[in-house]
């Protein structure tokens, strides 16, 4: 499978053309070790870069994920968890729809659903350039959505959730940013509840192993912020 280098031509893609966008965006939160601070001080910031970016009027950040990659260690636990190794869009369009019902004030759900809302992730990679296990994405104009991405189950104790799992299409056309440093972040489209075939609806991503990877490589470690957005 080849995976295209776009360094150098990123302004050629955008959230509602291929479904991911990147961006230059140092943070002025750094440390990335501690919970709690990481919502207190990253997730305002990372709010206003999302309507900067977007144009969206609301954004509720519902969750984030910090990977380390530790090669031996396996786990779920906050400090083991990995690269993910298997092309995949983290939620369905029920899932999404789920996701406002959880995490918004009821009152409030019925409008918001009425507009235009998406599910859109920001990744950055932290403390070193992501050489080792970079994250591919999928143009999602080269996708067939109804042949390409199989829903599945995830169940948890208290609740049911669905993501995509993605079915290998030689068509499709993987795209990476070689050595994103942690002044860079990609917006990754995860749905979007316009869905007549005028914008890209999601984005099949996965992190790989680059054969161009430099022997003395720092170990990746990223964070991905997931949230909703919502417009006017």
């Amino acid at each position: 499978m080849v995976i295209e280098n776009v360094r150098g031509k990123e302004d050629e893609y955008t959230l509602d053309k291929v479904g991911f966008q990147f961006y230059r965006a140092p943070a002025k939160h750094t440390s990335f070790v501690d919970e709690e601070e990481i919502k207190r001080e990253y997730y305002p910031e990372t709010i206003e870069l999302y309507k900067k970016l977007t144009g969206a009027s609301r954004v509720v950040i519902f969750d984030h994920t910090i990977r380390r990659h530790r090669p031996g260690e396996s786990g779920d636990s906050p400090d083991r968890r990995q690269p993910v190794a298997q092309a995949h869009v983290d939620q369905t369009a029920k899932a999404a729809t789920a996701r406002v019902h959880r995490h918004l004030p009821a009152e409030d759900v019925p409008e918001l659903l009425k507009k235009r809302f998406q599910i859109v992730n920001l990744w950055r990679p932290i403390n070193v350039p992501a050489f080792e296990w970079p994250l591919a994405l999928c143009d999602y104009r080269s996708v067939v959505p109804e042949k390409d991405a199989l829903p599945v189950s995830l169940v948890y104790p208290d609740r049911e959730g669905e993501t995509y799992g993605v079915v290998h299409n030689p068509d499709h056309k993987w795209k990476y940013l070689r050595g994103m440093t942690p002044e860079e972040i990609v917006l990754i489209k995860c749905s979007d509840s316009i869905q007549d075939g005028s914008v890209a609806v999601f984005t099949p991503h996965t992190g790989f192993i680059d054969p161009s990877t430099p022997p003395d490589a720092p170990h990746r470690e990223s964070i991905e912020i997931r949230a909703l957005v919502f417009y006017d």
